[in-house]
């Protein structure tokens, strides 16, 4: 059943042969995605539909998101048990409440999608040129929390732009009817949103977050230490399902589409192939990922990321990558690299 309200609830289902395992023995997850269905967002679906939650002894309920901002938020209130999400948002929450206990065990993006864009018309180049205009964004978007970090790294001041807050659905429209001149939010969200609005891609203009150094990880799995310690082995599962979807992914990214398809009836089958295309070969899989896999972080990055976070939004607060990232949750090196 998909319930298509205020959150799109995707109920964990045992196609292509999981194993028999009886219902009462599954312990329930509750599992929000970072955005809408999207192509990027298939390959988690895959690995709900695939059964490969399931074959991990869980009953996976997965909701469409509303934002990386938005999933720590909903994840530290109860309302969910684990969420994808881009990690730099949760960076912020920890640092600025030190009594919380999120954290992530697995990486899935190595690259950071954060981004400016604008339209060609606007003639916004540099960042410089940002100063005294108008972004819109919703307030949970990822490159809207951590413009501040952005601005500090290309030289300008945070407090030069204004802002227009918008609903998710809304922020593409803004600029392309000109109520605003820029937005913020990912690369695999809003370059082909505004495509789909009938901008020609030699219009759209991107300003990566990395372009200026702010050289971020990006989603990652999300969940607490409490809910972590309880319940290690779900974790784990978590984590397994998740890479071996992302490699299937890789392999048949068709495949991953024609199943989103299935759950978004509305899906524009070459767009969303092209956008999950992005997000796996500039986001999942980089040179770093490809030679040596999952889970190898490079935590002196990871720990550079946390201090641009916390000197962006002035937080005296030091923070060791530790508290924010434990592996010891990750399967054996041979199930993070499938490939």
């Amino acid at each position: 059943m998909i319930r298509r309200r205020h959150a799109l609830a995707l109920f964990g289902s045992a196609a292509l042969a999981a194993p028999a395992v009886h219902a009462q023995s599954l312990l329930d997850v509750r599992f929000t995605l970072d955005w809408a269905l999207q192509g990027p967002q298939g390959a988690f679906l895959l690995a709900l539909d695939r059964g490969y939650f399931r074959e991990a002894g869980l009953n996976v309920t997965m909701d469409r998101g509303f934002g990386s901002g938005d999933v720590p938020v909903k994840i530290s209130a109860g309302a969910y048990d684990v969420g994808v999400a881009d990690l730099n948002p949760t960076i912020r929450m920890r640092l600025e409440r030190p009594e919380s206990d999120l954290f992530t065990p697995f990486i899935i993006h190595d690259a950071t999608a954060m981004a400016i864009m604008t339209l060609r018309r606007e003639n916004i180049r540099t960042p410089a040129d940002l100063v005294g205009k108008t972004l819109a964004s919703p307030e949970s978007d990822a490159g809207r929390q951590l413009f501040p970090a952005f601005a500090k790294a290309a030289g300008i001041d945070p407090n030069s732009v204004r802002w227009t807050t918008v609903t998710p659905q809304l922020r593409e429209p803004m600029l392309v009817q000109g109520r605003a001149n820029a937005i913020t939010g990912f690369i695999t969200s809003g370059i082909f949103s505004l495509r789909g609005l009938g901008i020609p891609e030699q219009d759209i203009v991107t300003m990566l977050y990395s372009d200026v150094g702010a050289d971020f990880f990006a989603t990652s799995l999300i969940t607490t230490r409490r809910w972590a310690t309880a319940n290690p082995r779900a974790v784990t599962g978590l984590i397994r399902g998740l890479v071996r979807a992302q490699y299937d992914s890789l392999r048949d990214p068709a495949a991953t589409i024609a199943n989103l398809r299935r759950r978004e009836a509305l899906t524009d089958v070459a767009l969303e192939t092209e956008r999950l295309r992005m997000a796996l070969d500039r986001l999942t899989f980089t040179d770093h990922v490809r030679r040596n896999g999952f889970g190898q972080v490079d935590i002196p990055r990871l720990q550079r990321s946390i201090d641009a976070v916390r000197e962006a939004f002035a937080i005296s607060r030091p923070m060791p990558a530790s508290d924010i990232y434990d592996p010891s949750y990750l399967p054996p090196a041979t199930d993070l690299r499938l490939a």
